[in-house]
This record gives structure tokens, sequence and C-alpha cells, in this order.
């Protein structure tokens, strides 16, 4: 019996490493040395050259110095490569060699993505006029991009930039509402593949200037033994609650999810430890496999990396990277805790409890412990932030290479404290809970480099890639060194302590990292025809007509039907890839439309929006891949883990909409720390009551009545405008002619909302409202010229926009010249509307109480039975 359970793990650890393969770096496996070799040193050069590109060496050295446009022409020139040499053809085709055939057309591919590279002095001397060679080049490149796509990601992606792509070309002949006079074959190829608005775009630069790093630091960290600590851990910590494993796999995703960009990775990575322990505790197959597949879903939600969107958010947003992950952050978090819950409810349902404790520890010792980790975190952080500061002062230039010296320390001393405990073990069972104190305590050195990549960006305020690369070095001396350093404190020799094996395990990790990049590089190209084609033929000033005409200009329709066109997108696209398209077609539909609805809507919360069902997309049937993979190592149907999967994650899906209308949940406009407090814990409580209600189950099963009251809580305590606002609105219409006057006495740092009237060039009326923020000019029309903006009166009184600095903060909100302005909103000051969370957490209480005394009578009643 011991022998078939080995067996039949190990013939699942084999089907999912070949859907590993498949999905992230290439299924092919050849057989002959030389393909072998090639798809092994390719890669590796790929890697070796991206960390050239993203280091201070070249400028150090002043060789080999590249600029952004160059460097993308590379590292499209690799994805290309590898993408015909690792992906077959089709899926009947060999993948014990590679065909003559495919040799052929990667070399023709990356010629055609390095040209602009190769040839970049002569093409910068002819922008638009491209010679026969170019247009060659570029026609041929763009058929060969396309090709590289479906093998790489699947037919989707590929058939919409191709569709796109025939769009500009063959505009005249479309029907009337989208048709454009079309583009000529050199006006299209040079904006497509010879400049930077198409394929070698912001996406493209994005996967190459950012992307790449943040996933080659997460895949050294799976290859130096991180991602098997992060597993090892949550299931040491939570393992012996109600449904312990399911809530370790929650855990266990979510910190695998701060390095990773693909939630398949992150099912086969968590998912081989927890679907089994699951099913063992208890769950069925669907729900062990949908919890995982939720648990992978979201841990793309979860910063610094979020499936390689953030860097992206930066560069279409416009806002710092610190900036995407502070509002990314609570929606991220809140939605965890919630799929915690869940579980909880889940297991509560089932009456299921955890695995059973080696070691049991008194209540008294459990605080001493929580309150000692707790100060000693607090202590390492406050001598961390003021020690550094504080060096950096005193000893200017010489900081640097002190803080290398205490790194180092500090990496030794967690070795020492690791060797103090067993070896971590790598296998895919775990057969009973792991001890807490000692499982912690052998990875700790594990957390310094993610330690480097967050001072470096929050404190130091560096480069998300430089970041990353700095964060990479330091993963590349752990590889490096932990094992000899090991072997000399544990007094053991042999191969697991060799620097030999250490170095193979960073040469794989580097080669793992560019193979998982060749699906991202390819995508980011792939999506960049997209992005050429708004920006050539303007389809997306179309795209806002064809959403207010289907939506009758209604503002819910307008959200939901961009939601469900970003979920059926994500069906068939990778998450970045996705993104881009999404963002670059409905982001701006949201951003007008809701101005025209008088909602002022940042433009992150609404890049978040489709960020998030998009996401949503990975477990949503019949496409939902992460579902699938799940499955196999489940067992179970991969249609139903996908529906159940999805039915975890409508808390996901409510969110967005919600942080729509109130962006405090984006941390957008807070005040001071209460005022954060006050947000955080009532959307924690918004979404735990909503998970309650969608579950049927808080204390014991929810009656018809509670689980309309939970809704009502969940809603109120989300939006606690949509009452308040009816008693006290929070704006008051002033008449325009005052505009000086309401200037002049607003509050500096407030915001002044204009209420817009104008016609479009096609003879089309429209109204909308745009918000300007307001300086301490000491007066109203010198406020109003520091935002770039000047007024005129008619003879009948009505205002006029007459004047629009260029790049100004006017201009930039959508104001132009001759815009009627109607009226303006002033803030009332009404009192706080989180008043409103008073009765709605009294109503929440009035359910939880009547649930506790049920529960209570039902539990006298299983005693007396």
């Amino acid at each position: 019996m011991m022998m078939s359970d080995t067996k039949t793990t190990s013939n699942i650890d084999d089907k999912l490493k070949k859907v590993m393969a498949e999905t992230e770096g290439g299924a092919r496996n050849p057989v002959g040395a030389f393909p072998k070799k090639v798809l092994f040193f390719v890669p590796l050069t790929w890697t070796l050259f991206q960390l050239w590109y993203a280091s201070p060496l070249p400028f150090l050295l002043n060789f080999f110095v590249i600029n952004d446009t160059q460097a993308r022409s590379i590292h499209l020139a690799f994805a290309i490569f590898l993408a015909f040499t690792a992906f077959p053809t089709l899926k009947r085709s060999p993948t014990s060699y590679i065909p003559i055939q495919d040799w052929i057309i990667a070399l023709l591919g990356s010629f055609c993505a390095g040209y602009l590279y190769l040839f970049y002095s002569s093409l910068s001397m002819r922008p638009g006029s491209p010679t026969t060679m170019d247009l060659v080049v570029a026609v041929a490149g763009m058929i060969l991009l396309l090709e590289a796509t479906r093998r790489a990601l699947g037919p989707p992606l590929m058939v919409v930039a191709a569709i796109f792509s025939v769009y500009t070309f063959f505009g005249q002949y479309m029907p009337d509402i989208i048709a454009h006079k079309g583009a000529s074959l050199a006006k299209g190829m040079s904006h497509y593949w010879l400049g930077t608005e198409g394929v070698f775009g912001v996406a493209l630069g994005v996967s190459t200037g950012m992307v790449f790093m943040f996933v080659l630091f997460g895949s050294l960290l799976e290859s130096g033994g991180a991602g098997n600590y992060f597993i090892r851990a949550s299931f040491a910590a939570l393992g012996h609650f109600k449904g312990g494993p399911a809530k370790a796999a929650v855990v266990a995703s979510g910190l695998t999810g701060l390095c990773s960009g693909s939630s398949i990775a992150n099912v086969v990575t968590t998912g081989t430890f927890t679907i089994p322990l699951m099913k063992k505790v208890g769950f069925k197959a669907e729900k062990a496999g949908a919890i995982e597949v939720a648990c992978s879903t979201n841990g793309q939600l979860m910063p610094p990396v979020m499936g390689a969107a953030a860097f992206l958010m930066v560069e279409y947003v416009g806002i710092n990277y610190i900036e995407v992950i502070k509002h990314a952050f609570l929606p991220a978090i809140i939605s965890y805790i919630a799929l915690l819950y869940i579980v909880h409810l889940e297991s509560c349902k089932m009456g299921l409890q955890g695995m059973t404790r080696t070691i049991t520890r008194t209540l008294t010792s459990r605080l001493i412990s929580f309150v000692m980790v707790f100060l000693g975190i607090i202590i390492i952080g406050g001598l961390t932030y003021y020690g550094l500061g504080w060096i950096k002062v005193v000893a200017g230039d010489a900081a640097f290479y002190i803080v290398i010296v205490l790194l180092a320390a500090a990496y030794l001393g967690l070795l020492w404290v690791a060797c103090r405990v067993p070896e971590l073990e790598y296998t895919t069972e775990i057969n009973e809970l792991p001890p807490l104190r000692e499982t912690v305590q052998a990875g700790l050195y594990f957390l310094l480099p993610i330690v480097v990549l967050m001072w470096c960006l929050v404190v130091e305020r560096l480069s998300p890639a430089l970041s990353a690369y700095w964060a990479t070095v330091l993963m590349i001396f752990i590889l490096l060194t932990q094992r000899p350093i090991k072997g000399l404190l544990r007094k053991q020799q042999g191969e697991s302590f060799s620097f030999k094996t250490g170095s193979m395990d960073l040469i794989k990790g580097m080669v793992a990292g560019a193979r998982n990049m060749i699906g991202i590089g390819v995508a980011t190209a792939a999506a960049g025809i997209v992005v050429g084609t708004v920006t050539l033929t303007g389809i997306g000033l179309v795209m806002t007509e064809f959403v207010e005409f289907i939506s009758g200009g209604n503002l819910m329709l307008i959200l939901l039907f961009t939601a469900i066109i970003s979920l059926l997108l994500g069906m068939g696209l990778p998450t970045t890839a996705n993104y881009i398209v999404v963002s670059t077609l409905m982001a701006p539909v949201i951003v007008e439309l809701g101005a025209q609805n008088g909602l002022i809507v940042p433009l992150i919360a609404v890049h978040l929006f489709v960020f998030y069902f998009g996401i949503l997309a990975d477990d949503t049937p019949p496409v939902g891949l992460a579902a699938f993979a799940a499955a196999g190592i489940s067992g179970g149907d991969p249609i139903m883990t996908g529906i159940q999967g999805f039915l975890y994650d409508i808390r996901t899906a409510v969110l967005p909409f919600m942080f729509i209308f109130n962006t405090q949940l984006l941390l957008i406009g807070l005040t001071n720390w209460f005022h954060l407090l006050i947000v955080v814990v009532s959307a924690l409580l918004a979404m735990l009551s909503f998970a309650a209600a969608t579950q049927g189950f808080m204390l014991t099963r929810n009656r018809l009545w509670e689980t309309a009251m939970l809704l009502l809580v969940a809603l109120l305590l989300f939006r606690p405008g949509l009452v308040w606002d009816e008693f006290y609105p929070p704006l008051m219409e002033e008449p325009s002619t005052e505009i000086s006057a309401w200037v002049g006495e607003m509050d500096p740092g407030s915001s002044l909302r204009l209420t817009l009237h104008g016609e479009r060039l096609s003879g089309k009326e429209y109204t909308k409202a745009i918000m300007l923020p307001i300086g301490d000019e000491p007066t109203g029309e010198e406020r109003l010229a520091a935002v770039g903006l000047e007024t005129r009166v008619d003879d009948d009184g009505r205002v006029f926009v007459d004047f629009v600095a260029f790049a100004s903060i006017a201009s930039r909100a959508g104001i132009d010249f001759d815009q009627e302005i109607l009226n303006l909103q002033v803030p009332t000051h009404p009192p706080p509307k989180e008043l409103v969370y008073i009765p709605t957490v009294a109503l929440l209480a009035l359910v939880w109480l009547a649930q506790s005394r049920r529960r209570k009578k039902e539990q006298q009643q299983l005693v007396s039975d």
C-alpha cells in the first residue's frame, strides 16, 4: 500500500512538472546534446544580459552602455528565439528534438526583433521613411511575433493582436461605428515595429527593465529553498487550526505570490503540499483544489509584483511604484484575510479539525512567545531603520561598505541560528505538523533579500529594477555560500554542503527565471500591437462612444460591462497581457463616462478595477488554467474546481466596485492615522460580513434574514456615503461666475470640482466633471493661473475657458479651450460619514448575538442527544 501511494504521488509530480513546463518555460525537452546546450546557455545568457543591463556596471565601466530601445530589442530577440526552440508548433509536434524549420524561424525571428539594436543609428536617421528592407523585416517580425505568442501562450492573445493589426490597415472597410481611414503599410509598420509606440513600447520596456529582475528574484528564492521554507512555516503556524492545511495554503500562496507572477506556478508550487493534506483532513477534491486556486489567483493581487502589473501601472497611471503598492495593499490584505475566514467557515460547516500537534504548549507560553516575537520584530525594525539612517549621516560615502559588513554579519548569524535545528525536508508530503520554532528558525536568512528589496524601494527610493537587482545580488551570494557555510557550522561534508551544488542551484535558478520570462516577453510585445493600434487609429474614442451607447450612460452598467470584458479577455490571456489590453481600451472609458456622470474616479482605481477582473479569469471555466492545474493534483473535476474557486473569489469581484465609489479603500484621501485605522477595520469587517453572507454561515448556519443583514452591513461599511450623502450632500453647486471668489476662499490642498460642457469634433455635445487641486497662492486668480486656467464671461453671463496652459494641471485634467463652466461643486463640510458605522456595527452585533444563542442551544441539544 505504501509503495502504491508513493508511486501515485510520483506520477502526480511528473504530470505537474509537465504542466508547469508547458505553461511556464516550454514543453520541449530535446535528447540531443546540442539542442540541450542551446536551451540551457541561451536562457543563461539572457539572464546575464539582464543582470548587466539592470546593474550600474555599464556606466561605471563605460562598456556596453545601451539605451532603453536597444535593450528592448535584445530582450525580445531572446524571447522569440526561445519561444520557437522551447515550445513545439502543435501539441502533437515532437518534443524530443527541435525540427530544422524551428531553428530557421527562431533565428529569423530573433534577427527581426534585434533589428532595432543592430541598425539603431541608421533607423534613427530616417524616422517615418522606412526602406524596403525595413518594411520586409517589420512585416516578417510581426508575423513571427504572433506565431511565437501562439506557441508560448495559446491562440487567444495572437488572435486579439491580429484582429487589431487588421483593423489598422483595413479600417476604411469596417462598419461605420468603428471605421477610420486606414493606415498605409509604411505608416503602420513604422508605428508597430520601427518605433516605440507599438511592439517596442512601454509594455515591453517594463518587461525588459523591471519584470525580468523580479521574476529572476523569485526563481532564485525558489531555487535556494525559500519556497519550501514559506510552505512549511505556514503549516507549522496554522496546521493545528480547524481546516489547518487549507489555512496554511492561503498563507503559503500569499507568501509565494509576493515574488511570483503566475497563478499556475503558485498552484503547482504550493498545491503539491496543501491539496493532499486538505483532502486528508476532510475537504472534498473539488473544494481542496478550489481553495488552492483561489489562494493562488489572489497571490497576484499581492504587492510588490502583482503578476507584473504593478510595474505597468507605474507607466500607465503615471505614479511612482511605492504609490502603486500603497493603493493595492489594503484590498489585497483584506481579500486574503477573508479567504482565511471562508476556509474557517467551511471547516466549521464540515466539523473538521486540524493536524495533531507534536508538542502541546500552555496558553501562557504561547502568549509569552507571541509577545517576545512581536517585540523582537519592533526592536529589529527600529534598529535597522534608525541605525542605518544614523550610519548614513555619520559615515557618508562609507556607509555603503559598513552596511554590507552588517548585512554579512546578520547573514552569518542567521545561518548559525538555522544550524541549531535540523534541515528542512524537501518532500511533497507532510505527514505530521512541523514544530513552529524550529521550522521558522531554519530559514530566517531567506528574509534578508526581501528586507533589502523593501529597504531599497521604500527607504532609499531606488527604482524597482535597481532594487530588485540588489536583492538578486544578495540572493546570488546566499545561493553560492549557504551550503558550504552550513557544512562548516554543522561540521558535515558531502554534496549537500558543497560550493558546487550551490553553484548548480544558482545556474538552474537563472535558467528557470529566463525560461519563465518567455511568455511574459512575447505577451508584452504582442500586447504592444493593441496599444499601438489605439494610439494610431483613435479606437479608444470609439470604444467610449460604443460603451456609452450600449450602457445607456448608466455608470453601474458601464462598470459591469467593463468587468465582463476584462473577465472574457482574461480567460485566454495571461495576466500581464490582459491588463495591458483591457487597461488600454477600457480604463479611459470608465474615466470619461464616469466624469460625464459626475463621478471623478482616480486613474489608479480604474486600473486596479480592470486588473482584478483579469486575474479572476484564471479560475473561471472553461479556460481557467489554474483550476486545471489544481484538479491535476486533487483528482477532482477541473470545471467544478473552477466554479467552486470562482465562488470563493466572489469577495474579490466585489472589491473593485467598492473602491471605485469609496477610494479610501485604496488609502486615498486619508487625513491621519486614526482615519486609516477606521478605514482598515471597517473594510475588514465589511469583507468578513460579506464572506459570512455568501457562505451562509457565521457562528452557525444563517437564516435568510441574517444573510440579508450581513449583506447590508457589508454594503454600508464599504460605502457609508450611500446613506449619508442622502442626508448631508458632500457638495453644493455654486454659479460659475463666482469662480475666482470661491477658489480664493478654499483651503490650500483641497480640490475644486467643475462641471464642463463642450462639443467633440464629431459635433456631439458632452458634459463632464473634473477636479483641480488648489494651491496656496494669495488670490483666486493666481490660484487658477497656477493650475493653468483662465476664464472669460460672455454677454449672457456664461463662463467659458479662455486659455489653458500647455502641459498644465488643467490641460492634463481634460480642460480645453471654449468649454463652458456650468457650475462649481463646492465641499459642504458635512458630519463625518463614518458615523454610519455605529448603527451598522450594532446590526452586525445583533446578528452575532442571535447566532451565538442559537449555537449554544444546538450544542446543548447535541449533548442531551
